[in-house]
């Protein structure tokens, strides 16, 4: 069954952001069934689509094919100040298939509809991720599941009206000093956790790279008093260690 007839596995806040954005566009050209495809092994041979890329192919195609909803998202630096941007997102299938030199399959999709450097991933053991810039044909994990993402843009769109704190300000360090925030264990697992209270949200990820290990970000938003004081605090203590790690 489509996402969009059964959102009983979605959060509130992510039901909302579908329900006010989603939408779902109906294919206009035939695509060839995941079973029907030869796809190159580990030793370069092509065999037939193997089964756990066929039901993994299949199923994202009949759960999130032709699913579109749109992200709000707020950012600052220091030089520029506040930028606001919306992506739509698109579920369609690509035509690449690779094998996972450890295990399993995966499998390209469109991601946002504007021209972005990445190629984005379906994993057959259900992790969601994405090819590097070098084109690499590696993949990286991003979310734990495709229903990770969904509410992981959920979030960002929502606090897309809150304050974002500069990119460029000790943003990890600074969110590490942040006390008092609740994980939301339904947008987060290894690669990308989302931690949160009534004034505070903290995104901490680790991008998509050519580099190993690949290097953790934090983004953060506050909103009203509290959150700028509670923010401000915890700049001030990160700012502190990193003067004694300079000395």
């Amino acid at each position: 069954m489509h996402i969009l007839e059964d959102l009983s596995s979605l959060s509130p806040r992510a039901r909302g952001l579908l329900d006010h954005t989603g939408c779902r566009q109906e294919p206009t050209e035939p695509r060839l069934p995941t079973e029907l495809l030869r796809v190159r092994d580990r030793k370069g041979r092509l065999i037939p689509a193997p089964m756990e890329l066929v039901i993994r192919r299949e199923g994202f195609a009949q759960r999130y094919g032709g699913l579109r909803y749109t992200v709000r998202t707020s950012l600052a630096s220091a030089k520029r100040g506040r930028s606001e941007y919306s992506l739509e997102w698109s579920h369609e299938l690509g035509s690449y298939v690779w094998p996972d030199p450890v295990r399993g399959w995966f499998f390209d999709w469109d991601g946002p509809r504007a021209a972005h450097p990445i190629r984005y991933l379906v994993h057959t053991d259900g992790r969601v991720g994405a090819e590097n810039t070098a084109g690499d044909g590696v993949f990286q994990e991003m979310e734990a599941s495709m229903i990770h993402r969904i509410e992981s843009h959920a979030i960002m769109d929502e606090v897309s009206a809150w304050d974002p704190w500069p990119l460029d300000s000790h943003g990890l360090a600074t969110a590490r000093h942040l006390d008092n925030l609740s994980e939301v264990a339904e947008a987060s697992g290894p690669m990308r956790s989302w931690r949160m209270s009534d004034a505070v949200a903290v995104m901490e990820f680790a991008g998509v790279s050519t580099k190993f290990p690949r290097e953790r970000q934090a983004w953060i938003w506050f909103r009203g008093e509290d959150g700028h004081r509670q923010v401000s605090a915890a700049a001030v203590l990160a700012a502190r260690a990193d003067d004694r790690q300079a000395a």
